[in-house]
């Protein structure tokens, strides 16, 4: 079977370490219509949908960004004119999508050898679409997993920063709490670091673990999935980020992830025992708010201010 994302030649040698431009055969796909979206943003749940104002700045203060006194399903509707950007979060948990980032994810660890995502240490798998009206932003910003961003529909130029010395991005920064914005400080400077991806419909690119990267729109409404994964070695770093994280706000200096494998270790071992008994919490939406919002303060539920109008 032919894998819907292909990559080849020096695309081969630089994955998973370095950022890399891929075409892919998603761009007709009908789970990705306006029409199926907006029935996907009537069936999540609503703290997996964050949308906001497309008209913000690379740099932009998350305290000020400009909300969107929409529904989820007629921002979808209206995306030409509405001037939003919208991520729907985790819709693998929509049977349909889990089978076709499965079937993608397979098909690239065949491609390399592999049985299947699972033997590639492809684990986790996550999908998140994105639906942004033309000349949106999306901010300067890094994530927590390996990352297949493909273009569904649209103009899309996707600059991704080398911070593989840390000089642009600190390690400190990527520290998480689920009450820190994911936003960081940008400088115009920053790009000439940068290797960007001008995406059409049937293009796409691979973003590493914790590589930071912007995002914005060409003259017509953008539909996009990132389809990614953790591998076991990304999920133990998330443990310790986490940690770190908590212990640095609560007044405990840290030392970086990485810097002392010994107690690397303890903390994730911290994070898998004081996370196992509020899992089974978690399936519900009205304890995930409550739990955040307890726990971590109302910050941690930021996601939700577009509700709020």
């Amino acid at each position: 079977m032919t894998s819907l994302i292909e990559f080849a030649g020096e695309a081969r040698t630089a994955f998973p370490k370095r950022p890399f431009a891929l075409r892919h055969k998603l761009a007709d796909h009908p789970l990705f219509t306006l029409e199926r979206l907006v029935a996907l943003a009537s069936e999540m749940p609503t703290d997996a949908i964050e949308y906001n104002s497309g008209k913000v700045g690379i740099d932009q203060k998350p305290e000020e960004t400009p909300l969107i006194d929409l529904e989820p399903v007629e921002v979808v509707r209206r995306i030409r004119e509405a001037n939003a950007w919208m991520v729907l979060k985790r819709v693998e948990r929509v049977t349909a999508y889990r089978a076709l980032l499965q079937e993608v994810l397979d098909g690239v660890a065949r491609d390399m050898g592999h049985r299947d995502a699972a033997d590639a240490g492809f684990t986790n798998l996550e999908g998140f679409v994105f639906v942004s009206s033309p000349n949106a932003t999306t901010p300067f910003h890094s994530d927590p997993e390996d990352n297949f961003f493909v273009q569904i529909h649209g103009d899309k130029f996707f600059h991704v920063i080398d911070n593989s010395d840390h000089s642009v991005v600190p390690g400190e920064a990527f520290e998480v709490t689920p009450a820190m914005h994911r936003n960081l400080p940008y400088r115009a400077e920053f790009e000439a670091r940068a290797t960007v991806f001008e995406m059409k419909a049937g293009d796409g690119c691979f973003v590493p673990y914790l590589w930071p990267h912007w995002v914005r729109t060409g003259e017509t409404y953008s539909i996009s999935m990132a389809m990614t994964w953790k591998s076991p070695a990304v999920r133990r770093s998330n443990k310790v980020l986490f940690m770190n994280g908590m212990l640095r706000k609560w007044g405990f200096p840290q030392k970086p992830l990485g810097v002392s494998p010994v107690l690397d270790g303890a903390k994730a071992a911290a994070y898998t025992a004081l996370r196992a008994p509020l899992e089974p919490l978690r399936r519900s939406e009205r304890l995930r708010n409550f739990i955040r919002g307890a726990l971590f303060g109302r910050n941690a539920n930021y996601y939700l201010a577009s509700r709020k109008g």
